[in-house]
């Protein structure tokens, strides 16, 4: 995995596409942030539990973001070595020659195909899914969106058989625009997230393009992470700059936060929580957990053990915007501490179903244990515990399925600024909690990738010292077992509570 220097520009760019907006980063060669950009877009629910994105928005406001950071920084495209791409993973989205989007894209989060999953669990196909791909049946992922837009779409099943409709995850569009659409390709990582690809052999699985009906002429090509994919031609501010790196955004931020070696993981507290522990070059797999594409690149791949926890900082947004209980998310940390514990208040926040280990899609949020003397402050450390409780559930199946125990946790993400969080984190876990002071770590991850590949960094172990040169903050374990195990127990039986809720 060495990289021959070839660079001498110290800037490097990252595009962050993530699921409430799109950010773009500029880093200089230390890997500390010089000028950032940010625009959200419009959540589209069709119907509940459905959730859709527009790509031209997305693309318009990658447009503007990218001049304005770099007017911040008083740069151009002429400073910057490379630029790499980190996205909200199995989001489809579905484009024609002309890059014109042919329905909206359907979100990760969307639940559109719980139905379609439920009905082919069980059979032969959920097995090859499995030991194929590493995931399981969930409307989660790629597969099962694809093949509802080749169902539902008027023309498309058509269009795609003749080779006149694209299909890709985040990435590959955007690729295809900043190239013009010269470049078709999709990153190992982002493949892996689709339920269609062979993760062992690094290609599309066959059998399954053809149960799923997705013609292998209207998927990209399957890439390494850390490559040079192509110039940008189709973005005037970024005019000329190698597109580096590409990495779907959880394994970005295993990358940004150093995790290159086996039994080294990282805990994202973003929209979800995202637990990824590095365990080397073969796959290991679990029951309850999935087996991914860690990073790749010069010959090599990394693989990961994940666990996919759906409602993190979403449960602190729902707190503020559909409760009103708060009017910023920084709140919650004052009003959990000022109390002395939970008073047997959970809340379990399955407002899209269950992830993982416990998958399930029919479950609904649930709230137990309240009393005429519960208030805000409940409510508020009620939802912040729940985050601890359910990346503390992804941590024992990786102790039970895998024998992956970590000796302490990197975590990132908006969340991990909150104390509060990460000190009961390191509690009911029984694990030291590294914050990094690295929240961006995704678009780091993805500047990392883009700089590796043109030589503005020479290797891994030249990031490492990088990295561990950042500002920390450790939180160590202060709880007793019996208490720990108390209220860890309280969690699953409300978890039970709200499991196989929806009629």
């Amino acid at each position: 995995m060495e990289v021959r220097i070839v660079s001498t520009k110290k800037y490097v760019g990252a595009i962050d596409q993530g699921t409430t907006g799109t950010r773009f980063i500029i880093f200089d060669n230390n890997g500390e942030q010089v000028s950032a950009a940010y625009r959200e877009h419009e959540q589209i629910y069709p119907e509940p539990g459905w959730i859709e994105h527009d790509p031209e928005e997305i693309w318009e406001n990658l447009q503007l973001i990218t001049a304005e950071a770099l007017e911040k920084a008083g740069l151009d495209s002429d400073d910057l070595a490379s630029v790499g791409i980190t996205n909200q993973r199995e989001t489809a989205f579905v484009w024609d020659d002309r890059g014109k989007p042919l329905h909206n894209g359907i979100v990760w989060q969307d639940r559109r195909t719980a139905d379609r999953c439920e009905e082919l669990e069980g059979t032969e196909i959920e097995g090859i899914v499995k030991a194929r791909t590493g995931l399981r049946l969930d409307p989660y992922f790629s597969g099962t969106k694809i093949e509802w837009l080749l169902e539902n779409v008027e023309g498309l099943k058509e269009r795609a058989g003749k080779g006149e409709a694209y299909f890709g995850t985040v990435e590959s569009w955007l690729i295809w625009m900043l190239t013009g659409g010269e470049v078709y390709v999709t990153d190992h990582t982002n493949a892996s997230r689709t339920m269609l690809f062979d993760i062992e052999k690094m290609d599309w699985h066959g059998e399954l393009l053809d149960y799923f009906g997705v013609p292998r002429k209207s998927l990209p090509d399957p890439v390494e992470n850390v490559k040079e994919y192509g110039k940008i031609t189709g973005l005037d501010s970024l005019e000329g700059v190698p597109i580096g790196a590409a990495l779907g955004d959880q394994q970005a931020a295993l990358f940004g936060q150093g995790c290159y070696s086996p039994g080294e993981g990282k805990n994202t507290y973003g929209t979800g929580s995202f637990l990824l522990v590095n365990v080397g070059k073969e796959p290991s797999f679990g029951e309850d957990l999935l087996t991914t594409i860690g990073f790749s690149f010069g010959g090599d791949t990394r693989y990961a053990l994940e666990g996919s926890v759906y409602s993190t900082g979403a449960t602190i947004q729902w707190l503020r915007d559909g409760l009103g209980i708060i009017d910023e998310a920084a709140e919650s940390e004052g009003l959990a501490e000022s109390l002395d514990g939970n008073d047997g208040v959970y809340l379990v926040p399955a407002f899209a179903g269950l992830g993982a280990p416990h998958w399930d899609s029919s479950a609904r949020g649930t709230i137990v244990g309240l009393t005429r003397g519960s208030d805000r402050r409940h409510m508020a450390r009620a939802g912040l515990e729940s985050i601890a409780y359910q990346v503390e559930d992804v941590l024992r199946a990786m102790r039970e399925e895998a024998n992956q125990d970590l000796e302490e946790l990197r975590v990132d993400g908006g969340a991990a600024e909150n104390n509060f969080l990460c000190q009961f984190q390191s509690d009911v876990s029984s694990i030291p909690v590294l914050r990094t002071g690295i929240f961006e770590s995704s678009a780091l991850g993805a500047a990392y990738g883009a700089g590796l590949a043109v030589g503005v960094w020479s290797d891994l172990d030249e990031l490492k010292e990088l990295i561990r040169s950042k500002k920390d903050r450790k939180f160590e374990p202060g709880m007793e077992l019996e208490e720990r195990e108390e209220l860890y127990g309280c969690w699953q039986e409300a978890v039970k509570r709200a499991k196989d809720w929806r009629l």
